[in-house]
């Protein structure tokens, strides 16, 4: 009869309405610490830790915001942090590019057992590389520099593996077609291999700026002056004193999380197509 649906289909919005509902739960459930957060750093420091606790501020005060940057270097933290995360990865993008590149077009005798043993060395965790890197770039004199903290990040294996992944799903027809028609191998790479990888590369911004900025330990390691510690480490600081503020420490760790969600908001649309297109292998 018109105007009634089959079981299945009822069933189906029945199932459909449920998963909803589940998504919805847990996207509320991720995104309450960042609430919490972002209202306990409006609070005064006796509201943070009141019990029970109030879930809204019921007063406003900016200034636990106005004394992170006022008391503390906070800005030269912040400039450290970008120049380190954004310079890591920049550099990091372009060789794992060329590698990347390497490993999927080009053929020279044994190829695929460097590419495995590169790609090994993900399997060591960089904790255990900590004391002979410190060495080295103490060696170097890099220590107590933002240089320091930049190249290690980009002696990494991960964007070659994730990049040549994109690679491999280009045809090799579209590159001998350009070698017919006398293009060198470097226009070959810049003019119509690099831009049909533009959402592996946009997934590996936001993968590895996300992850030099969040990389605590290397930074407290090398970055042992005033001048040269990172907003993670400046923060970090402000947690280890004895009479701690909380709202004044919540407002702080909020200085360090909105670079995040900004670069994500920008980056969110190559992040998405890179992880859909790098997923399906032709």
């Amino acid at each position: 009869m018109f105007g009634r649906k089959p079981k299945n289909q009822k069933k189906k919005e029945k199932i459909d309405i449920v998963f909803n509902i589940l998504v919805i739960f847990f996207a509320i459930l991720n995104l309450f610490p960042l609430y919490w957060l972002f209202t306990s750093s409006l609070k005064n420091s006796s509201d943070v830790v009141k019990m029970p606790p109030d879930w809204w501020p019921k007063t406003f005060t900016f200034s636990n915001y106005v004394d992170v940057f006022n008391n503390q270097p906070a800005l030269k933290w912040a400039y450290n942090s970008i120049v380190v995360s954004l310079v890591s990865t920049v550099a990091l993008i372009f060789v794992s590019c060329l590698a990347a590149y390497a490993f999927s077009k080009l053929k020279f005798k044994g190829k695929n057992i460097i590419f495995i043993i590169f790609i090994s060395s993900l399997m060591v965790p960089k904790e255990v590389m900590i004391v002979p890197l410190f060495r080295l770039i103490q060696d170097l004199g890099m220590v107590n520099t933002l240089s320091g903290m930049i190249w290690p990040n980009v002696a990494t294996a991960f964007g070659v593996f994730l990049l040549k992944g994109f690679f491999d799903t280009i045809p090799d027809s579209l590159r001998e077609s350009a070698k017919i028609d006398g293009a060198s191998e470097l226009t070959v790479f810049f003019k119509i291999m690099l831009p049909m990888v533009k959402p592996g590369i946009g997934a590996l911004f936001i993968l590895n700026f996300v992850n030099v900025w969040n990389d605590y330990l290397w930074q407290l390691v090398v970055g042992q002056s005033e001048s040269s510690k990172t907003l993670m480490v400046g923060i970090a600081t402000l947690m280890q004193e004895l009479n701690p503020n909380f709202a004044y420490k919540m407002a702080g760790a909020t200085v360090a999380a909105i670079p995040m969600l900004v670069i994500f908001i920008f980056f969110q649309r190559y992040f998405t197509a890179g992880i859909s297109i790098g997923a399906v292998k032709e």
